[in-house]
């Protein structure tokens, strides 16, 4: 599975090799102004089956969509990693801040990256809340664009070929 330059028009499923049976899956086209394109490519050694392609194309929507929930989300100019664990993190001090009516705080998190860490103390909960609601949103978001994504998958282009 690779991301290629070709044409616009591409067609998204193409026997290259009738002898070998070998057949190329494509999706994601993001066509340019300068009228090529660039799209995911997955070359099979045979014909799928819409099930597969189905299988193949929400697949990759839904590594896209844990990875930019992952590493997609920034606050104040910092970029938060965003692994279950963090998440949980995140949450259970949000929680514990609001029922106890900020008794747990200052907390404070690492943001950043390994190489360049950047630590921000929340000392309300109004601040804590601020994040925490700008984490919910950005996987929300997310989630929902690749919601639609997978949605918009029309396997009938698929089957012309």
């Amino acid at each position: 599975m690779k991301r290629v330059e070709g044409s616009a028009g591409v067609a998204l499923l193409e026997c290259t090799n009738p002898v070998l049976g070998k057949w190329r899956v494509r999706w994601d086209v993001e066509a340019k102004e300068d009228g090529s394109a660039s799209y995911m490519e997955e070359e099979l050694d045979h014909r799928p089956d819409a099930d597969e392609i189905r299988s193949l194309v929400s697949g990759w929507y839904n590594s896209q969509t844990d990875e930019r929930i992952l590493s997609g989300f920034e606050y104040d100019g910092q970029l938060v990693w965003l692994s279950s664990e963090n998440q949980f993190n995140y949450k259970a001090a949000y929680d514990v801040a609001v029922q106890t009516d900020g008794k747990n705080l200052p907390v404070t998190f690492k943001f950043g990256t390994d190489n360049v860490p950047y630590y921000k103390t929340f000392d309300t909960v109004a601040d804590l809340q601020d994040f925490y609601v700008k984490v919910m949103r950005h996987i929300q978001d997310v989630l929902q664009n690749g919601w639609k994504k997978k949605d918009a998958l029309d396997l009938a282009l698929y089957e012309a070929w």
